[in-house]
């Protein structure tokens, strides 16, 4: 039986994810992003997901990219501006890959509805050849969340969700799919090239 919740975008989103299997939520309040992580956060008991808030973007980030060199599905999230200070990080990490699914949420604010700029986080993206799903509607949001772990695990990089204000902050219905459950924790090299 298909389950439909109205939810924000950011909360689909949020949601997508908890049911493809996340293991860790880490991020760093900036509005429109912050409503992800409080979605994760509020259900991280009930999915068993390790889910904290970081001191900044970039310790977010390596905190989630440690998740995922143990195999464990992981997601950070930030605004725009987060990702500049999570730049050390993000580019690093599109050169050492991952292993767990990796998503990088980031939510640019065209605008400037809650900035002090406008930045398009797509720029750096492709700087760092790292792909970049955009969601369209909420239950692309839900969707694109899932796909987005399973595309970082069969490529082995992270994969960026860029969103935007008004699909973070306006609602809709969402459809939900099944639940999958976490992986497993792995330990030692991804492959014998690490040995």
């Amino acid at each position: 039986m298909q389950k439909n919740l109205v939810l924000l975008g950011d909360e689909a989103l949020a949601q997508g994810a908890l049911d493809a299997g996340l293991s860790g939520c880490y991020g760093y309040p900036g509005t429109p992003s912050t409503e992800v992580f409080e979605y994760a956060q509020a259900k991280a008991a009930e999915y068993g997901v390790h889910a904290l808030w970081s001191a900044n973007e970039k310790v977010a980030y390596e905190e989630a990219l440690g998740m995922s060199f143990g195999g464990r599905r992981a997601m950070v999230t930030m605004k725009h501006v987060g990702l500049n200070v999570a730049a050390d990080p993000f580019m690093n990490s599109a050169l050492t890959g991952a292993r767990g699914g990796f998503l990088l949420l980031v939510a640019d604010d065209p605008g400037m509805h809650s900035s002090q700029n406008e930045q398009d986080s797509r720029v750096l993206a492709e700087f760092a050849k790292m792909p970049v799903l955009e969601p369209r509607n909420h239950q692309e949001c839900y969707d694109m969340a899932r796909y987005g772990l399973e595309l970082s695990e069969r490529l082995g990089i992270p994969v960026m969700i860029r969103m935007v204000t008004r699909l973070a902050h306006s609602r809709s219905s969402v459809t939900l799919g099944a639940r999958l459950p976490q992986n497993a924790l792995h330990q030692g090299p991804r492959d014998t090239q690490w040995t």
